[in-house]
């Protein structure tokens, strides 16, 4: 049986089928989207095809929410820029075993989430702040003044030939520095590195910013939190 647009009283418009939105659908949603961007590029991996999907979203406004970034992550999806991100943050299972390792993990729990005889050493201990992905984070326990350094590295899916600016957006309270300011590419699937550091001045309130990777035809979008914990 056909139900209403809007599920509302009142509302006879009964269709055979229908867009429903809240938390439930978030997922079929993002999964429909990623499938349409896999579409495009059949050896992307599911980080790459994710992370694609959070840099080309449509930022939120935490004027609208006091929860911000918390509430909507990076913001509306937007599966055909997805498909065209000119750039992404890509994380392989080596990298997401360091992190786990970074986080405490030991063999016997590594084991639980990859199944296999994966272990931690030096060499694969990575902190939380380093995991390649396309968002930056910092928090503290009391009000005051905090900093954090964040490498990252983007791989090149535009123009072969192609350089990006970084543009910082950031209120009051929140300094961001991004070295190098500049990339520039020479080839598909190049690689290139780059440190953010955040210093913030931590309130009662979250402080909400972002860095965006332009080239004039990209923006690459990463959202940047400094709260309380």
């Amino acid at each position: 049986m056909g139900t209403t647009v809007t599920g509302e009283l009142g509302d006879r418009r009964v269709v055979p089928f229908n867009i429903i939105s809240g938390t439930s659908m978030a997922c079929p949603h993002a999964t429909g989207a990623a499938a349409y961007v896999k579409s495009f590029h059949p050896t992307w991996s599911p980080s790459a095809i994710k992370l694609a999907l959070m840099t080309t979203a449509t930022p939120m406004s935490p004027a609208k929410n006091s929860d911000a970034e918390f509430a909507y992550g990076s913001g509306q999806i937007d599966p055909s820029k997805a498909a065209d991100p000119g750039l992404v943050y890509d994380a392989g299972e080596q990298d997401f075993v360091s992190f786990l390792c970074g986080q405490g993990y030991n063999a016997t729990t590594l084991k639980i989430v990859t199944g296999d005889a994966s272990t931690c050493s030096a060499a694969t201990n990575t902190t939380v702040w380093n995991l390649n992905y396309p968002s930056f984070a910092l928090s503290s326990q009391q009000p005051g003044s905090i900093s954090q350094t964040f490498n990252r590295t983007v791989t090149n899916v535009g123009a072969a030939d192609s350089s990006y600016q970084a543009n910082v957006f950031a209120p009051s309270g929140l300094v961001v520095k991004v070295n190098p300011s500049s990339l520039a590419f020479k080839a598909v699937g190049e690689k290139q590195s780059f440190v953010v550091t955040v210093n913030a001045t931590i309130g009662t309130k979250a402080l909400s910013g972002s860095l965006v990777w332009s080239n004039g035809v990209h923006n690459v979008t990463s959202p940047i939190v400094a709260f309380l914990s």
